[in-house]
């Protein structure tokens, strides 16, 4: 029946399969060209695809898109507004990952968060509440809630994550769950969880509420120095997160050593001698003030009166000298690392500093060394970015440079349409250079053996009469000297000066370099030289063209006209009679006194 919804959907699809049939016909149309002219690259854009036909209203009922318009969820944020499910609904449909990667996912470091949270409330809190009088009956409720709340984490810990951990065997990377959770059970780790979660607790009722019967959960310092490893390797700067952490061990030094004074002064009595503590003022502060004196050997500290004083002061004196001597040499370490780079730039510039003033080098061009040093530096980071990649694998060399270049080498004209694998051996044998304002990247005359990619900055090209005229600025993504390359035959010399606008940061590709790589791709030689040849040929103009000024001594003669030469041809079947032929036989004796 004309006007159904089956007739309509027919002719949708009729329709939709005409749009195909021409769209395939285009495509095979191109293939084509391109096997018959190889030369022909493979920059063109490709069909854009057709719009999806609007959906066939169903018959007798309104449109779809109508029904769900009251379902759709729009969250406002500052001046946007976009569509997004409420989060109720994305928490309901949550599914928690049957497998977690420990040295990639955020998630599982952030849960380690967590665990390092509740063992830092345990190792803190449990010897202040063993030794000051600050868990009483009226606030115990609130320090049992906090104790169970940090269980209920190493619980978790256990029960959901550990458990889900990927791990390596054999060289494989293991995801499935019965081997996941029995590598966990069988590992160190498991014992000491299980440690930790050890239910002396229940001792509560018959020695009351003791915090030292929670000293098994102080236990799960692996999950502390995971959660390190795993912090430090999604830093920027993890440097400062290890002075933090090297400061911390310090404080917790000094506020182990001050639970233990008050501990010492209250088994001696408090404000029994002068050297416990008199029981005035906050008792933490004054006892931390007294663990730091100590430990750090400043003095200035009463005279212990009792053996047990004495023999408690010498302990806490040789534990002080170690401890500090250990933080100090650990903060060492931590600033030597962080700053390593930093002293090598230094010698570096000092050794050639030192270098230039033997040899008398002039001022002005030691200036401009300093400041090619101090550009480069603070630019990249590192003075050669070749002694970083060097370390890697050629693998994770070629992902890098894929990442950082490929987009760019990739619209070289002279490139494309090569093999894939021939770019990608280019973009590891790149070199970065930075050129200071004024530097001549290339100058007219010269022999090209060079490549010029501009990763940041602009340079200028100029020609002219004097060589001082700018004809054009290229900015970065440009590529220049790509012709030399291939070019033979006196064809590679540089055509126009190359000057460095302000600090510009090259990549260069080597002429020796290329030729190395196309040893191994004989196609991809023989394409590059045909389209070099035929760009050279482009850009190269003809020895005996005048320029439009030039004056000319004998102007050339100009063409007959068409409709006088057939006029001519058609009088000359009359012989030699009549004016036109007289004209004819004029014409032809110039011709000949002119050749």
């Amino acid at each position: 029946r004309v006007g159904s919804a089956t007739s309509l959907s027919s002719a949708v699809v009729n329709q939709r399969l005409q749009e195909l049939v021409k769209l395939f016909r285009e495509r095979t149309e191109k293939v084509k060209e391109k096997l018959t002219d190889p030369d022909i690259t493979s920059d063109d854009e490709s069909p854009a695809t057709s719009p999806a036909p609007a959906p066939v209203p169903p018959p007798g009922g309104e449109p779809e898109g109508n029904k769900s318009a009251g379902d759709e969820h729009y969250c406002e944020m500052l001046c946007c507004k976009f569509k997004c499910r409420p989060w109720l609904y994305r928490l309901k449909n949550y599914r928690f990952p049957s497998s977690i990667d420990p040295l990639t996912n955020l998630m599982y470091v952030l849960w380690l968060f967590f665990v390092v949270m509740a063992w830092n409330w345990n190792c803190w809190l449990i010897p202040v509440r063993w030794a000051f009088p600050y868990q009483t009956p009226s606030n115990i409720h609130c320090w049992l809630f906090m104790d169970y709340l940090c269980d209920l984490i190493y619980l978790l810990d256990i029960l959901v994550f550990q458990i889900r951990l990927q791990f390596v065997r054999g060289g494989d990377i293991i995801t499935d769950k019965k081997a996941m959770k029995e590598h966990y059970l069988k590992s160190e780790r498991f014992k000491m969880d299980v440690i930790c979660l050890l239910p002396l607790d229940f001792l509560y009722l018959k020695v009351g509420v003791n915090p030292l019967l929670r000293f098994p959960r102080c236990l799960k310092y692996m999950a502390f120095f995971e959660f390190n490893n795993r912090l430090e390797s999604i830093l920027s700067k993890a440097y400062i997160y290890r002075v933090i952490r090297t400061s911390a061990y310090l404080l917790y030094s000094l506020h182990m050593n001050s639970c233990l004074y008050y501990w010492a002064s209250d088994y001696e009595g408090l404000g029994s001698t002068s050297w416990v503590y008199d029981g005035e003022g906050n008792s933490y502060i004054r006892c931390y003030y007294w663990a730091v004196k100590t430990l750090i050997t400043i003095g200035g500290l009463p005279d212990p009166k009792t053996l047990f004083e004495i023999f408690f002061q010498l302990v806490n004196y040789f534990t002080g000298v170690f401890a500090f001597s250990v933080m100090i040499g650990q903060m060492r370490d931590v600033v030597g690392a962080a700053t390593a780079g930093q002293t090598y730039y230094r010698s570096c510039m000092d050794s050639t500093i030192k270098y230039m003033n033997s040899y008398r080098i002039p001022k002005t061009v030691q200036n401009r060394v300093k400041m090619w040093y101090e550009y480069t530096w603070h630019s990249q980071g590192m003075l050669d970015e070749t002694e970083l990649l060097v370390q890697l694998p050629d693998k994770m060399r070629l992902d890098i440079a894929i990442d950082v270049n490929y987009n760019i080498v990739s619209k070289v004209a002279l490139f494309q349409g090569c093999d894939r694998q021939l770019i990608f051996d280019m973009l590891k044998r790149l070199k970065s250079v930075v050129y200071l304002p004024g530097d001549y990247v290339c100058k007219k005359g010269e022999i090209g053996r060079e490549m010029y990619i501009i990763q940041a900055g602009q340079v200028q090209v100029l020609g002219g009469p004097d060589g001082q005229t700018v004809l054009v600025s290229l900015k970065a993504g440009s590529v220049f000297g790509e012709i030399s390359l291939l070019a033979a035959g006196g064809g590679n010399r540089r055509t126009a000066n190359v000057v460095a606008h302000g600090f510009a940061n090259l990549f260069i590709l080597d002429k020796k370099d290329l030729n190395e790589i196309l040893v191994h791709y004989p196609e991809s030689q023989k394409l590059l030289r045909k389209k070099a040849r035929k760009m050279l040929n482009t850009n190269k103009k003809p020895r005996d063209d005048k320029a439009p000024g030039d004056p000319m001594i004998i102007p050339p003669k100009a063409d007959t006209p068409k409709l006088f030469q057939a006029a001519l041809a058609a009088m000359g079947k009359m012989g030699d009679k009549g004016p036109l032929a007289q004209l004819q036989w004029r014409l032809k004796e110039l011709k000949e006194m002119q050749a």
